[in-house]
Protein backbone atom coordinates (compact mmCIF):
# COMPACT_ATOMS: atom_id res chain seq x y z
CA UNK A 1 0.00 0.00 0.00
CA UNK A 2 2.52 2.32 0.80
CA UNK A 3 4.25 1.65 -2.92
CA UNK A 4 1.44 2.73 -4.34
CA UNK A 5 1.23 6.40 -2.29
CA UNK A 6 5.11 6.32 -2.85
CA UNK A 7 4.29 5.91 -6.90
CA UNK A 8 1.38 8.64 -7.11
CA UNK A 9 3.73 11.18 -4.78
CA UNK A 10 6.49 10.67 -7.12
CA UNK A 11 4.10 10.96 -10.19
CA UNK A 12 2.97 14.25 -9.05
CA UNK A 13 6.56 15.53 -8.61
CA UNK A 14 7.82 14.22 -11.81
CA UNK A 15 4.79 15.67 -13.74
CA UNK A 16 4.84 19.12 -12.12
CA UNK A 17 8.44 19.40 -13.20
CA UNK A 18 7.74 18.16 -16.54
CA UNK A 19 5.10 20.99 -16.27
CA UNK A 20 7.59 23.75 -15.41
CA UNK A 21 10.18 22.68 -17.56
CA UNK A 22 7.92 22.93 -20.57
CA UNK A 23 6.91 26.29 -21.65
CA UNK A 24 3.68 27.46 -22.47
CA UNK A 25 -0.08 25.94 -21.35
CA UNK A 26 -0.49 22.72 -20.27
CA UNK A 27 -3.14 21.07 -18.96
CA UNK A 28 -3.81 21.59 -15.35
CA UNK A 29 -5.20 19.40 -12.14
CA UNK A 30 -3.03 17.21 -10.00
CA UNK A 31 -4.53 14.44 -11.10
CA UNK A 32 -4.07 14.94 -14.77
CA UNK A 33 -0.13 15.95 -13.56
CA UNK A 34 -0.09 12.77 -11.65
CA UNK A 35 -0.70 10.66 -14.52
CA UNK A 36 1.50 12.65 -16.77
CA UNK A 37 3.95 11.67 -14.04
CA UNK A 38 3.11 8.66 -13.27
CA UNK A 39 2.86 7.49 -17.70
CA UNK A 40 6.24 9.45 -18.12
CA UNK A 41 7.85 7.21 -15.92
CA UNK A 42 6.83 4.39 -17.88
CA UNK A 43 7.22 5.75 -21.16
CA UNK A 44 10.81 6.12 -19.62
CA UNK A 45 11.45 2.80 -18.63
CA UNK A 46 9.75 1.28 -21.80
CA UNK A 47 12.45 3.10 -23.87
CA UNK A 48 15.38 2.81 -21.88
CA UNK A 49 15.24 -0.96 -21.88
CA UNK A 50 14.45 -1.08 -25.56
CA UNK A 51 17.51 1.03 -26.11
CA UNK A 52 19.38 -0.95 -23.14
CA UNK A 53 19.92 1.47 -20.63
CA UNK A 54 17.94 -0.31 -18.05
CA UNK A 55 17.78 -3.96 -17.35
CA UNK A 56 14.74 -6.18 -16.56
CA UNK A 57 13.32 -5.17 -13.09
CA UNK A 58 15.07 -1.66 -13.38
CA UNK A 59 13.18 1.48 -13.49
CA UNK A 60 13.86 4.75 -15.03
CA UNK A 61 15.12 7.36 -12.75
CA UNK A 62 13.97 10.67 -11.78
CA UNK A 63 15.09 12.50 -14.78
CA UNK A 64 14.30 10.14 -17.21
CA UNK A 65 10.55 10.39 -15.92
CA UNK A 66 10.74 14.16 -16.15
CA UNK A 67 12.31 13.36 -19.56
CA UNK A 68 9.19 10.96 -20.52
CA UNK A 69 6.55 13.25 -18.71
CA UNK A 70 8.03 16.11 -21.26
CA UNK A 71 7.29 13.49 -24.42
CA UNK A 72 3.80 12.84 -22.91
CA UNK A 73 2.98 16.44 -22.75
CA UNK A 74 4.76 17.19 -26.35
CA UNK A 75 2.07 14.37 -27.86
CA UNK A 76 -0.54 16.03 -25.98
CA UNK A 77 -0.14 19.19 -27.57
CA UNK A 78 0.51 17.74 -31.04
CA UNK A 79 -3.06 15.87 -30.70
CA UNK A 80 -4.76 18.52 -28.89
CA UNK A 81 -3.06 21.08 -31.81
CA UNK A 82 -4.91 19.11 -34.40
CA UNK A 83 -8.21 18.32 -32.51
CA UNK A 84 -8.91 22.30 -31.92
CA UNK A 85 -7.75 22.65 -35.96
CA UNK A 86 -10.85 20.35 -36.85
Amino acid sequence: MLSLLWELIIGVVVGAVAKFLMPGKNPAGIWITMIIGIAGSILATYLGRAIGWYQAGQGAGFIMSVVGAILLLIIYRVIRGTMAKA
